[in-house]
């Protein structure tokens, strides 16, 4: 399965893992690359000493390309961005705004640039500035969000560009992937599907959770902040959606979400943000990250060859 983005990024499966803020570490970074994906480490919040221990373990435990997430909105974002230029990392992917005054250096060091977009008017400006590639990710994705589902939002980046797309959002089986390569889309990103295998360091508790999810288990918050998060729902997630619909001030929220991802992480399923998205319903498996990526190759290649009819046959089937 060989695409502009196996070519651009060096990988063997167009399967990207999703930069999940406190999750993504060296272990399921460099199991994701190993296994032919692009595995990314998620710096956005993180002492610049741990990002350089994280790429140092992920180099120790494969020699694939390896790719990192910054986030421009933290304060310590140009420091991070030069650190992975020392650390010669493959390809950073950005998120919460512009690149434009790390591009150049970017560039120059030879990083291959992958900005998250949720609109394609974004998207074209990234392509402006330079990028290699953009993740189009619709609004069914876990973590922050923007508006548009992946449905609309992929054939519509993908028309408004001529750098290769990435389709993230919903995406989780071989289904998934081919329908993100027929709306134009040249690979994917998956977050929630990573969060259960046995390299990623999530509690036990948070993966649980995901395995037991239905498809009305995730709620938005934070949409009066203009930073709407995904979540998997619980007392937390339902006390801050109430205070939200009865607050007139935007400000008086900020304090309420803070400290939320942390508490997560460290357990706490009922007071923490359990970030997962919509499509954590069909998430039924552990296994590793190679089972992950293996297996959507393998059923998005078989359900590529299959003639309509028989294609849907199966569907009848199924039903």
């Amino acid at each position: 399965m060989r695409t502009r983005i196996t070519e651009l990024l060096g990988i063997e499966a167009p399967i990207v893992q999703g930069a999940m803020a406190r999750i993504a570490d060296a272990r399921l970074a460099a199991a994701v690359s190993e296994a032919g994906g692009l595995g990314i480490i998620a710096c956005g919040g993180a002492p610049l000493e741990w990002v350089e221990d994280q790429v140092r373990q992920a180099r120790e435990l494969t020699s694939k390309p390896l790719g990192a997430n910054v986030m421009l909105m933290d304060p310590q974002a140009a420091d991070v961005a030069r650190l992975l230029c020392d650390l010669g990392i493959d390809v950073v992917t950005t998120g919460a705004g512009s690149p434009a005054e790390h591009m150049a250096m970017w560039k120059e060091a030879g990083i291959k640039v992958v900005p998250v977009v949720a609109s394609a008017a974004l998207a074209a400006r990234m392509e402006r500035l330079g990028a290699d590639a953009v993740v189009a990710e619709g609004t069914e994705a876990g973590g922050h969000v923007g508006e548009l589902t992946t449905m609309a939002l992929v054939p519509s980046v993908c028309a408004a560009v001529d750098i290769p797309v990435i389709a993230a959002g919903g995406i989780a089986d071989g289904r998934g992937m081919l329908a993100a390569l027929a709306l134009g889309a040249e690979g994917v990103q998956c977050g929630t599907r990573f969060l259960t295998v046995e390299e990623c360091t999530v509690c036990d508790p948070w993966k649980e959770k995901v395995l037991k999810a239905k498809d009305s288990d995730t709620i938005v918050t934070g949409r009066g902040t203009g930073h709407p998060v995904r979540a998997l729902k619980n007392k937390f997630a339902r006390d801050c959606r109430k205070r939200e619909m009865t607050c007139t001030n935007p400000d008086d929220l900020e304090g309420m979400y803070a400290g939320s991802l942390r508490r997560a992480v460290e357990g706490d399923m009922e007071m923490g943000s359990v970030m997962a998205g919509q499509i954590a319903a069909i998430v039924s498996e552990r296994g590793t990250a190679k089972d992950v990526i293996d297996s959507m190759v393998a059923d998005a290649e078989a359900l590529a060859a299959l003639p309509l009819p028989e294609l849907l046959a199966g569907n009848a089937a199924r039903a």
